[in-house]
Parts: structure tokens; sequence; C-alpha cells
């Protein structure tokens, strides 16, 4: 029997991860401490009608060439944009806005209901940064990424039509383990829900290009989802490339986004799509 409430289990495994939520949480501070009196950042900008339905926009010193989103994680059961704003440093450097949503956290709400609100927060976003999109998302927010870029995902033409480009980074693509962890009294997620909230079930939009991101030292399950995903989308035709980044694991991989020179943050900006 494979005990998939210790394959999920991501913290056990990274030593020093107890402080993380507090580090990122006082980064994050000090970096809009900077940014909104520069007049360079835009907060709780509203997306929906829920309390948690808001996104934070960043943006450079000039025109932006686009709009990078950023999807968080926290197994869709914890954290919100207010751990991430010093991500957006990265973006920034390279001439992008960046829009950071929150969205309601399970048990409020079920998997299904949050991949319609990332939908809806990328579409507000979209109308406020004009030009190419692209995105990326962590952990469940790589999960929800993913899900964008599915056909039977909640983006409309007009925002697909300027979606240049998704990395998902250390993604859960089939949501069907969780049903045996011990997560799911969280999520409460059916077997009908699993099936249809994971992306590596689903079909997805060929011709936007994705790449599945992973720390080569993370958990055993996470490196086997992002493997499913780029062999099952690939076979279906899908633009996809893989990369397992040596020596990260699962936190240290999402940290070079605020990195200028990261090869994580130089494929997101990179001119032409995003390809590693």
């Amino acid at each position: 029997m494979i005990d998939w409430t210790d394959a999920f289990d991501n913290s056990s495994y990274v030593r020093g991860s107890d402080k993380l939520a507090d580090l990122w949480s006082d980064a994050a501070s000090a970096y809009r401490d900077r940014a909104v009196p520069a007049g360079r950042a835009r907060l709780d900008i509203p997306y929906g009608p829920g309390p948690r339905n808001r996104f934070d926009l960043f943006s450079p010193g000039t025109e932006p060439k686009g709009l990078i989103v950023f999807i968080h994680g926290g197994y869709w059961k914890a954290l919100d944009k207010s751990f991430w704003s010093h991500m957006a440093a990265g973006p920034l450097s390279h001439g992008w806005a960046m829009a950071i949503p929150s969205y309601t956290l399970a048990p409020e709400a079920r998997i299904s209901d949050i991949t319609r609100e990332i939908g809806a927060a990328i579409t507000a976003a979209a109308g406020e940064v004009p030009g190419p999109i692209r995105i990326i998302g962590h952990s469940a927010g790589g999960h929800l990424v993913s899900r964008m870029l599915c056909r039977s995902g909640p983006l409309d033409s007009p925002v697909l039509d300027r979606l240049e480009g998704v990395i998902s980074v250390s993604g859960i693509h089939d949501l069907r383990p969780l049903l045996q962890a011990d997560m799911n009294e969280t999520l409460r997620l059916s077997e009908a829900e699993a099936v249809a909230e994971s992306p590596a079930l689903q079909d997805p939009y060929e011709t936007i290009p994705i790449c599945f991101w992973v720390g080569a030292a993370e958990r055993p399950e996470l490196v086997r989802q992002t493997r499913l995903i780029g062999e099952i989308w690939g076979a279906k035709g899908a633009d996809t490339s893989e990369v397992y980044e040596p020596g990260q694991d699962h936190f240290s991989v999402i940290s070079a986004l605020a990195d200028a020179e990261s090869r994580l943050l130089t494929t997101l900006t990179a001119p032409k799509k995003v390809t590693p």
C-alpha cells in the first residue's frame, strides 16, 4: 500500500520549511512597503464577490511588455497573495507586470470552485494590462495553471488568444491519489471531481506552450506527476516541455521567480515563447 499522505508531504522532508511562511510573509510585506509608495503596486483589486476574490498588481516603471499572473500553492487550503509579493521583483526586472490573486480556500470552496475563481482572476487582471499574458503557478497553483490550459477550463477566447505560455511548477496533475490522503478531509474531493479537475485526464489546448517544472530533489510523487502529464499531453500533440531542476526541493524551486537571472524567470519572460 502507498501512503498517499506521506507521498504529498513536502514540509517534513525539507529542513527549515516550518519557518518559510514567516520568511515569505516578511519579505512580501517589505516589498509592498516599497512598491506602494513608488506607485508600482495596486492592492486588493476585486475580481469576484468573495472576500478572497482579490488580486494585487505590480508594475514596472515603464510600459509593461505584458502580464504575468502567479498562482500560489498551499494545497488549495492555505496561504494567500500576501505571502508572495516579493516574487514580483523578478518579472518586473524584465519589464513585465505581475498579478497575484488570492482565492477561496478549502473546505469553504471545492477545487472545482477554485478553478473557476482563478479563471475569473486571470480574466480580470487581463483587463488591467494590455498585451501578451503568461501564467505560472506553484504546487496547487501548478495544478490550477495547468487547468487553465484544459479545453474544459474556464478561460474564454479573448484571454486564451493572448496567452503565450504557461509554467506549472511542482503541480499535482492527477488528483485521484488525493482521495486516499488525509488532506481530503479538507478538500472533500469525490471520485468524479478528482477526474474532472485532473489536468492529466483532460484534453489540452495544443498550440499554447506549457512547461512542467519540478525540483529534482522533490518528493517522488511530485516528480512522477510532472512526468505523467508531460507524457500524456505530449502524446496528445500539446506543445510541452519538462524541467527537472537539479538540487531543488519543493520550496527552493519557486524562490527563483524573484531572481532576475534564474533559469525559471528567463524561461517565463523569454522573448518568443515559454520554453526552457
